[in-house]
């Protein structure tokens, strides 16, 4: 297809009505017109169409409905019953519905009916169609990045989704953190791929209950984002097989420690046995002695048989529970120390399993890229760390270990070199060091320090890569801050997409939303190319995604229909009038994956 766009100082009604037989309509909503004609030359519509939904069918189809709660999204409405109540009711606009290849639109009601009752496989076959339409245009993504950088950059990130704390009817929700509250609702985990042409991407979510946390989501992200871009760097195997050794040796030794754990409260056990079974033949004694001596009405001395029976009996006595204490403690020993066998040991499993599959990895993937990923600290526990980089990524992450945050602010003296690396923040680093031990490899470790007013506040930053971070610690910082892209988009999303407004309630239908949203958001960035592939201006600011949600996509245009082409004249009381759009006949092709032919290795 071919987009002309172009502008009059005057435009007229004459300008565009070419037949007395169809005159033109008025539509609110512009923008949704645009990306109708978008949405069915990518094929989304088709793909939606396809997807087979069991619901009974009246006045319009299930897909249908799907199809008009993303446009809803699209135009940035709150509610569902906004598609039916607002200043401009979308099931009202005909031409909006026309442009998205339906007769028209349903009431909000039955949106909402619709959304209720989808199943979860129908759920699945939704999103692998919406998956299957912005798949080509990931893939060239990806062959654009690996081309010009070098490498995929990953941006991971956690964000609430509060209800209100006294609601009992959305499904599986928990309290949680959400911001600086502990709020009811949900938590969405996500994946965002840094790309040339769009600036972000978004590849994977997940919606898991509200106490949900950061670091439990690390492994499948990355999981999700691999599969996603069908990417992934070279793992890092003599790494692995480097700690896997020493996990090894740990065990032997750990080994030896059960044993010898086990001797000694088999020691106890049996000087407890002992003693009890020696108190139980002198009380006896003392029985057999007291009747005896009651017998020969024989008076008790200081030094006579049964007085040294009774002192045997009392010494027993008290030595029991030194004994029963003695074993206690061996058995306690015994049990630590047999559990942190089994957890080495478990570990030793876990690395040999893993081993195993990375070296299958590596097998499979004659093309290894180089590939980062940049987390919160909430993400990087010691594991989840030292899996990332033994999965082959570059880490930058901001470290949640106060231990290593004091041992480094000890190291720091009147000499420490220190680098303003931003309005309030000086920093300084360590090159490949383990922290005296803390960490299992070595890292590039740098302490912060923000000052606020008169108070100072510390916070390390993690690095694990090629890049010499230490020698560029403005760079370090900055590279670690360019995560700000994924915090950017998920408040787009909550404030743009309104994905702060939980508008369904089933387990299923929220599954959906959560999947709506991303895809609206990436599918917004690619109608803006689209309409800019020809290097004509736009009345509209193309790169912000705000102003075409929130504003061309309420804003009111004429538009006259001949055959396939349709033109649009923005009207006078729009923000864009004198502009006029014309989009022909034809099919659109979809990006092809670039340089998909070529291989890129990164080591």
């Amino acid at each position: 297809g071919r987009l002309i766009a172009t502008f009059h100082n005057e435009v007229t009604m004459s300008h565009i009505q070419t037949s007395p037989e169809t005159p033109p309509q008025m539509t609110q909503h512009a923008m949704l017109v645009i990306w109708g004609i978008f949405a069915r030359r990518i094929g989304l519509v088709e793909a939606i169409e396809a997807v087979k939904l069991k619901q009974k069918v009246q006045d319009h189809t299930p897909q249908t409905k799907v199809l008009e709660y993303l446009v809803a999204m699209l135009a940035g409405l709150p509610h569902l019953q906004d598609i039916s109540h607002s200043a401009h009711p979308l099931d009202q606009d005909q031409l909006v519905a026309e442009a998205w290849g339906r007769a028209a639109w349903a009431d909000y009601s039955g949106v909402s009916r619709t959304l209720s009752r989808l199943t979860g496989a129908e759920v699945a076959e939704l999103t692998a169609a919406l998956d299957s339409i912005s798949q080509p245009y990931i893939d060239r993504e990806v062959a654009l990045a690996l081309e010009s950088a070098g490498e995929l950059v990953y941006d991971a990130d956690l964000t609430g989704r509060p209800v209100s704390s006294t609601s009992s009817s959305y499904p599986n929700t928990a309290f949680g953190h959400m911001g600086d509250a502990i709020e009811l609702g949900y938590q969405a985990a996500l994946v965002s791929l840094h790309s040339p042409t769009y600036g972000r991407l978004w590849l994977a979510n997940e919606l898991h209950p509200g106490n949900t946390v950061s670091m439990t989501r690390t492994q499948a992200l990355v999981i999700a984002a691999e599969k996603r871009t069908g990417r992934r760097p070279q793992r890092r195997i003599d790494l692995l097989g480097n700690r896997l050794a020493q996990v090894q040796v740990a065990l032997e030794i750990s080994r030896d420690t059960v044993a010898a754990s086990f001797q000694k409260q088999r020691e106890a056990e049996g000087k407890l046995h002992d003693t009890r079974l020696s108190l139980r033949e002198w009380a006896q004694a003392v029985r057999t002695l007291t009747a005896q001596y009651q017998q020969e009405n024989r008076q008790q001395t200081a030094h006579c048989q049964l007085t040294r029976a009774q002192r045997k009996v009392a010494t027993l006595t008290k030595q029991i529970p030194r004994y029963e204490k003695a074993l206690g403690v061996a058995e306690r020993r015994l049990a630590r120390h047999e559990a942190d066998y089994g957890a080495i040991q478990a570990e030793v499993d876990q690395l040999q399993a893993r081993l195993q599959q990375f070296q299958a990895d590596n097998a499979a993937n004659p093309n290894p890229i180089r590939a980062t990923f940049r987390l919160d600290g909430g993400f990087t526990s010691h594991e989840n760390l030292y899996w990332l980089i033994e999965m082959g990524y570059d880490v930058y992450t901001r470290g949640r270990f106060p231990k290593v945050r004091d041992d480094l602010s000890a190291k720091v003296t009147d000499e420490t070199d220190w680098r303003r690396v931003g309005n309030n923040a000086n920093m300084t680093a360590w090159g490949n060091t383990t922290v005296d031990g803390y960490f299992a490899y070595p890292l590039d470790v740098a302490l912060l320090h923000y000052h606020t007013g008169d108070t100072v506040q510390r916070a390390t930053l993690l690095h694990y890569g090629q890049t010499d971070v230490v020698a560029d610690l403005d760079g370090w910082f900055h590279t670690y801050n360019g995560r700000q892209t994924i915090e950017a988009g998920i408040k787009e999303g909550k404030n743009v997409f309104q994905m702060h407004h939980l508008n369904v309630r089933s387990a299923e239908a929220l599954l959906l939303q959560e999947h709506l949203a991303c895809f609206a958001a990436n599918f917004v960035r690619l109608a803006a190319e689209w309409l800019t592939d020809e290097r004509q201006p736009t009345p509209f600011a193309i790169p912000s995604v705000k102003q075409m949600v929130r504003v061309a996509a309420h804003t009111s245009a004429w538009v006259k229909r001949q055959g396939d082409v349709w033109f649009l004249t923005f009207t006078e009381q729009s923000c864009y009038a004198g502009c006029s759009l014309r989009f022909g006949d034809g099919v659109i092709q979809l990006p092809l994956p670039l340089f998909k032919g070529i291989c890129f290795s990164h080591f």
